[in-house]
């Protein structure tokens, strides 16, 4: 497969793959132990591994939220719980869902290898979550390990596609009414966001671009890998969706 054969194999599963942990029962128990809800969770174990920052620069790596619903939900976040501590909480609910969901699955260790490739050769200028999250401890059993790195695959076409969004012309809170329009006031927007014909022409650009800039780093990977990737997203997304 070439390398953009795989990307468009595994884009839309690993998006979901990278993200079921988020607000996963056994997740918002351990945020309610940290003293954050749901949503407070999120935002600090997500962006608690860019440090404890100012609510701008979590807004720059997140993108597509309203700048107000960072502030109000990192800050107050902050406030109860150390962002980093509540970032390796946020990935060790993942390892969990891991080990709990993916355990049988034969391949995952192929899968690991693969991803580990793609993501360790990554120049990370510009792609500021991905590369904080990757400095994070990565688990040594097969099956969290595959969970962390489909995270870090998640948050490496994330990074790269709010990049591609801004070199199009599109502010990110457009390209996410464009994307999902369903999803605006749950984003933060108390208003309608206006969407033009030419705004969804440039975020089909961004997707194409987004695309580009990925297939640096999938072309590492060699036949076998290359399958094994796609393989282990399939079982993957199969076994947490069903």
């Amino acid at each position: 497969m070439e390398p953009l054969d795989v990307i468009r194999a595994i884009s839309d599963k690993t998006g979901i793959i990278g993200s079921v942990y988020y607000f996963h029962p056994d997740t918002m128990a351990r945020g309610a132990e940290l003293g954050l809800d749901g949503f407070r969770f999120y935002f600090l174990g997500r962006g608690g591994a860019l440090g404890d920052v100012d609510a701008a620069v979590v807004r720059s790596a997140f993108g597509y939220f309203s700048p107000s619903v960072v502030a109000k939900m990192w800050d107050s976040g902050r406030e109860r719980c150390d962002p980093r501590l509540a970032a390796r909480a946020h990935l060790e609910c993942n390892a969990a869902l891991g080990r709990a969901r993916l355990g049988d699955i034969d391949g995952l260790d192929a899968y690991g290898d693969a991803a580990e490739a793609v993501v360790s050769g990554v120049d990370e200028s510009g792609l500021t979550l991905f590369a904080a999250i990757r400095t994070e401890p990565v688990p040594a059993d097969t099956a969290a390990r595959a969970l962390h790195y489909a995270v870090l695959l998640r948050e490496l076409r994330g990074s790269a596609h709010l990049a591609a969004v801004r070199v199009c012309g599109l502010e990110s809170a457009v390209a996410h009414a464009v994307a999902r329009p369903g999803d605006v006031e749950l984003f933060g927007y108390t208003e309608p966001i206006e969407v033009t014909d030419e705004d969804r022409q440039r975020h089909e650009s961004a997707e194409a671009m987004t695309e580009q800039m990925l297939v640096p780093a999938y072309s590492v990977l060699d036949v076998d890998g290359a399958a094994a990737l796609v393989a282990g997203t399939d079982a993957m997304f199969a076994a947490l969706t069903s």
